[in-house]
């Protein structure tokens, strides 16, 4: 191998750890706000368009389709008013970090205020941060779990 081919890798792999680096931060810091309920914290987190995935269900009134940064925010207020907060919960038990992309996968499970009904399972949420923004948010979940709580 020569100098600057082993120089380009290096230099290569150190970009990348940076990007990763940038990632976990902006995650962490996504996490933290969302565990203080602080919406305000949460619209800086994610960019102006966000690519959000998470599936329709019109039984439960905070799962709806997001784009902008202040909706996306806004989800994590709406799932508070519907939910008792004192029985919200959720682990993360994997958090991986691949450039600019991380998912988080683990266990979720709360109790929706209108019914008294629980709801729980697993979850992976795929997020893509770009210039420190988040871009993608992804989340996958036990859907069915959560319609058969809202539903008196």
């Amino acid at each position: 191998m020569s100098v600057r081919s082993t120089a380009t890798t290096a230099s290569a792999a150190a970009t990348e750890s940076s990007v990763a680096d940038a990632t976990r931060a902006v995650v962490q810091e996504f996490l933290a706000a969302r565990v203080a309920g602080d919406t305000a914290r949460l619209v800086p987190l994610f960019a102006a368009e966000v690519g959000w995935l998470l599936a329709e269900n019109p039984a439960v009134p905070w799962i709806r389709p997001r784009s902008t940064a202040a909706e996306c925010a806004a989800q994590d207020t709406e799932l508070m008013e519907y939910t008792v907060p004192e029985d919200a919960r959720a682990s993360v038990d994997t958090f991986l970090i691949d450039g600019a992309d991380a998912v988080l996968m683990g266990h979720l499970s709360g109790t929706v205020r209108a019914t008294g009904k629980s709801f729980e399972g697993p979850f992976a949420l795929h997020l893509t941060v770009q210039d420190g923004r988040i871009t993608r948010h992804h989340l996958y979940e036990n859907s069915l779990s959560i319609a058969e709580a809202c539903t008196p």
